[in-house]
Parts: C-alpha cells; sequence; structure tokens
C-alpha cells in the first residue's frame, strides 16, 4: 500500500531501497522559497542504524510488509534462540545475528515483540527493563565509595554491566534493556 508523505507518524515502518525502516521523528517543513518538504529520522529494522533521509511534500512511499507477533523465548540449541508464538503455539528458531545485543538480556519464558517481514524474524523487541540475578561479581573495596565508583559484575544471561559497589552475587537487579544500564537493586 502507498503512504503519502501526510500520513507520516511515528513508528510508521516504511520500505525504502528494498528494507525496512521505522520512521522515529519527523517534521513538516514550509519554506519561504520552494516546495513543502519533510525531515525525517528513520531506524533500520534490519540493522538498527538510524539515518536523516528528505521526502518533498506528496512523495510516495511503500509501506513495509512487517508484522509484529508476541513470542515466548524458550531455550537455546545448535539451531539457535527457540521462540514460541504466544496464539499458534509454533516454536521458530531465531540466530544470534538477527538479535544482536538482545542476547544480553534474554531471559527463559520473556515475552518479547518479534518485528518479521517477509515473513522472516528481523528483529526483536524486548521489555524496556528486566530482572535478573547477579551471578558473579568481586567484592567492593572499602574507600572507594566517595565518587560513585562501580565494579564489573555478570548476571545471569551472561551480560557484564557496571554496578554501584553494594551489589553482591545473589542479588536481583533491574537493568534498563535499552542501553544496558543498571538501574537499580530489587528487593527480595
Amino acid at each position: 500500500m502507498a503512504i503519502d508523505t501526510s500520513q507520516f507518524r511515528n513508528g510508521l515502518k516504511l520500505e525504502i531501497d528494498s528494507q525496512p525502516f521505522a520512521i522515529t521523528y519527523f517534521q513538516h517543513v514550509k519554506p519561504g522559497k520552494g516546495g513543502a518538504f519533510v525531515r525525517t529520522k528513520l531506524k533500520n529494522l534490519l540493522n538498527g542504524k538510524t539515518v536523516d533521509r528528505t521526502f518533498r511534500s506528496g512523495e510516495k512511499l511503500k509501506e513495509a510488509d512487517i508484522e509484529e507477533n508476541s513470542m515466548q523465548y524458550l531455550y537455546q540449541d545448535a539451531t539457535g534462540r527457540i521462540f514460541m508464538d504466544s496464539q499458534s503455539f509454533d516454536q521458530i528458531p531465531i540466530g544470534d545475528d538477527v538479535l544482536g545485543r538482545a542476547v544480553d538480556f534474554l531471559l527463559e519464558n520473556m515475552e518479547v515483540g518479534v518485528l518479521f517481514w517477509k515473513g522472516s524474524p528481523v528483529n526483536i523487541q524486548l521489555p524496556n527493563h528486566i530482572d535478573a540475578r547477579v551471578t558473579q561479581s568481586d567484592p567492593g573495596v572499602k574507600g572507594d565509595t566517595s565518587s560513585g565508583a562501580t565494579k564489573p559484575a555478570t548476571l545471569e544471561t551472561g551480560a557484564t554491566l557496571n554496578v554501584p559497589l553494594f551489589i553482591e552475587e545473589g542479588d536481583l537487579i533491574r537493568v534498563d534493556t535499552r542501553n544496558g544500564e543498571y538501574s537499580e537493586r530489587v528487593s527480595k
């Protein structure tokens, strides 16, 4: 289906140069001279890169054939990480090359949104925050706390991130999956 630039909105998925993009920002501009245009920021759904593009007002673009399904992460095997569709209970493997950095924050039985383009999975949407247990962390050194010092810690997912010195092995912490940073300690 063709989409006119007047129908742009954040989150709209378009196919440009045979690749799927999502609009993250758009602005209609009417200069004093010349024709109106639309300035956009587009996120490539295959590789996650953001590009700036300008379109003439009234230009028509193809809407991307993107489908988003709610799926549950089950386990990892030789074919990839296995996800189950929440409605049909179909199980599909998704490779780490598609998942990218999201593999650092996948917990078993976690619900995620999987984006499909032309029938193949291309990206996943993690929850903004996850609660994960710290499996390895060196003890903090007394006296190092004057400047909000941090230390590396490994989570049950295998991800390594910096946490405050008071975090110990076995603690449950909340992690922001958008930037991979420690948010807070979760009470038991």
